[in-house]
């Protein structure tokens, strides 16, 4: 690519960067003597409607970069090879200087405190050294200081000669009011600032708009020109320099989070300012080949969303800003493309469209302020146009290349995951890697990221394995066709089979095991009841695990009076029965079963659950005969911290034969909380133990938990 005059891009990175401050000026000039004062004395004078002055500067600009974005494409154009920008006292007084061509009085006066002067009217299409085609256009982006400085003072050197002028605001709006030009005050130039070019400073700053931190300011300057990557400055490269240090792609932080980037034709960003191990593909640059147009620079997406938002200081980097001449012309165009898809979210970049900002014929179509342009004009349709192909192509490839890369980030952090996709059939490979980055790709609240990551990554392990047995089944169907199956080709759809089933039961198992040992936890703490009866309502699987699948209608804390609508339980004298019951439920087979729970400190006798146990069994015996049921087999579970009381002077087995006997009349019995956990442990434990599969299955799972954690 044959570099621009003053704006080559492809060879500044091999090249002695300008110094980082203003050149060393010359001897103090001497005043200039050209200009006589008017009649009433004044060598300066400004006339501007107050309106024009409100709609184009005060109000116009809302912060500091954008105002001093005009003072820089001001310097460009004026040949300057730096600006730089000192941030004075955290930024209560801002200096800006170049060294560019500087002005006289006249020039002063003629151009810069005349709003509306046309340079390219008045003085050719490109700057008189360097030829740089101006930024500037409708010569008000001067008026932008008046929008964060009460105090404005200008000092200008040329042919060896300095002037200074000091504007005051609120005087210029007191003799706009008066109708009567407004004169800046004449200042001498002090020695520091009596060199070729323009230095201008700003005091009185509006803080809530001036409110910016040096590196904010080089962030945010860093992203509205294209001038990071110039030739020399004896060749007329141009740098901007911020409390004496030159802003560079590094000052960029959008580029600093970049995993993909796409570049149009065959300009190409230096592959030392973008991250290590970024992705690039190349876009068309022809808007129009019959017109000519044609764009540089490039799109990029960010890992997350969140990474484009989450810089303070240079402000969201979620949108793509277009160049004109080198500087913004559209603060931000996705919203114009009528683009929905996903890919919208993730990108960024910088588009540079010269033809947006075309001399001669073609109009003027940015707004005042440089940040929207004139969208019914044919070059922004065609420009819009172009760049929604552009996000389709991109889209599509970002949407096949992300999952991969996320995928192989993933398995380098957990080995575990990894060996899991390596024992999978070599056809089924790709498609976990691709199901796995999918997931690492997606976008999650910060707050539960990890954990959120995590139980997606499980759940996804387990449903591949289920989607893996049905594509071996297919296979399996296939074979038939070709004339039956022999026991090796049955083997693959066995083992399928066994990992999913492993797989389910493994997260039913990590969630018992969970689940006994909040059981422990709570008995032995001796929570209140209905803390405990909530849980084993919840677990009933605690009580017996060949049950759960045959449960149905279990009802807690219900009353006697809510079994079955008009019915109320009777005792053998007709007198209703009142109460409630813990835990009730019925089995497929017709048994009714009733659990009433102890606090695991309590101590009832025998002879107390006998008179409880009884009340129950008899009120719901009455309802079911009511209602005419012939399932009538009850059973009363108690549920106790240690056995019942009996009588003095028993042995264990006459106790247990007592406790037996007293029990019978109701189909009753009790289990106590420890054996109730340690049976559930065995059991579980044991059936993990037995399953090989499901053991790798549960390292993996605990893998995953554990960076969960962490």
């Amino acid at each position: 690519m044959t570099p621009r005059r003053g704006r080559g891009r492809n060879v500044a990175a091999r090249q002695k960067p300008a110094a980082s401050a203003a050149p060393e000026p010359p001897a103090a000039a001497a005043p200039s003597a050209e200009l006589l004062p008017d009649d009433d004395g004044h060598l300066y004078s400004m006339t501007v409607d107050l309106s024009v002055l409100e709609a184009l500067g005060i109000n116009l600009y809302s912060n500091a970069a954008a105002v001093l974005s005009e003072l820089v494409a001001n310097a460009y154009d004026a040949d300057s090879t730096l600006v730089a920008i000192d941030w004075k006292n955290h930024g209560s007084k801002v200096v800006v200087a170049d060294d560019g061509a500087g002005m006289t009085r006249q020039e002063l006066n003629d151009r810069f405190l005349k709003v509306g002067y046309k340079k390219r009217l008045t003085e050719g299409l490109v700057s008189p050294r360097w030829e740089r085609p101006y930024m500037g256009r409708k010569g008000i982006g001067k008026l932008s200081v008046f929008s964060i400085a009460e105090t404005v003072t200008v000092y200008s050197t040329k042919d060896q000669t300095s002037n200074g002028l000091q504007i005051k605001v609120p005087a210029l709006e007191e003799a706009i009011r008066a109708g009567e030009p407004y004169h800046p005050l004449p200042v001498n130039v002090p020695k520091e600032y009596a060199r070729r070019g323009t230095v201008i400073v700003l005091e009185d700053l509006k803080h809530k708009r001036a409110d910016l931190t040096a590196t904010a300011l080089r962030k945010r300057l860093a992203r509205r020109f294209d001038v990071l990557h110039q030739t020399p400055p004896e060749e007329g490269g141009f740098y901007i320099a911020i409390d004496a240090k030159n802003i560079t792609y590094a000052d960029r932080q959008e580029l600093k989070k970049l995993e993909f980037v796409w570049e149009f034709g065959e300009d190409r960003m230096p592959g030392e300012v973008l991250p290590t191990g970024i992705t690039r593909f190349d876009l068309p640059d022809t808007v129009s080949s019959s017109e000519g147009w044609k764009v540089r620079g490039w799109i990029g997406t960010a890992r997350r969303p969140t990474d484009l938002t989450d810089d303070e200081e240079a402000g969201s980097l979620k949108n793509i800003i277009v160049l004109a001449r080198g500087r913004p012309i559209q603060e931000g165009i996705i919203e114009k493309l009528d683009f929905s898809r996903i890919f919208g979210n993730y990108v960024t970049g910088q588009v540079e469209a010269d033809f947006l900002d075309l001399d001669g014929d073609y109009g003027d179509i940015a707004t005042s302020d440089r940040q929207r342009l004139i969208e019914d004009d044919e070059r922004v349709i065609a420009l819009q146009k172009f760049l929604r192909e552009a996000f389709v192509k991109a889209s599509d490839q970002w949407s096949e290349h992300r999952p991969k890369k996320e995928a192989q980030d993933v398995l380098g952090r957990f080995p575990a995951l990894k060996d899991w996709v390596e024992a999978r059939p070599t056809g089924q490979q790709e498609a976990a890697k691709t199901m796995i980055g999918t997931i690492a790709a997606l976008a999650l609240e910060k707050k539960t990221e990890a954990a959120d990551r995590a139980t997606l990554f499980r759940s996804g392990v387990l449903a591949f394995e289920r989607i893996g047995l049905r594509d071996t089944a297919a296979q399996l169907g296939r074979l038939e066709e070709l004339g039956g199956l022999q026991a090796a080709d049955l083997l693959p759809l066995l083992g399928s089979q066994e990992a999913y089933e492993a797989g389910l039961w493994v997260d039913i198992l990590r969630s018992r095991v969970e689940a006994i040992s909040t059981f422990r936890s709570i008995t032995r703490s001796d929570e209140k009841e209905k803390v405990v009866h909530k849980h084993l309502f919840d677990n009933l699987w605690l009580l017996d695990a060949s049950w759960e699948r045959a449960s149905v209608g279990g009802k807690m804390e219900e009353n006697l009076r809510d079994i079955h609508p008009g019915l109320f339980a009777r005792g053998e004298q007709g007198d209703e029965i009142t109460g409630r019951i813990d835990i009730r439920y019925a089995t497929s087979s017709g048994r009714h079963v009733i659990v009433e729970l102890k606090r695991s400190s309590a101590r009832p006798t025998v002879t107390d659950l006998q008179t409880q146990g009884l009340k129950y069994f008899n009120a719901l015996d009455s309802i079911l005969e009511q209602r005419q049921r012939p399932d009538r087999d009850i059973e009363v579970i108690f549920v106790l911290g240690t056995p019942p009381r009996t009588p003095t002077k028993t042995s264990r087995q006459t106790a247990d034969e007592h406790i037996h006997d007293m029990l019978k009349g109701m189909n009753g019995r009790y289990v106590l909380y420890e054996a109730l956990i340690n049976n559930a442990e065995h059991q579980y434990q044991e059936y993990l133990e037995a399953s090989d599969k499901a053991r790798d299955l549960d390292k993996l799972m605990a893998s995953l938990d554990q960076a969960e954690s962490e």
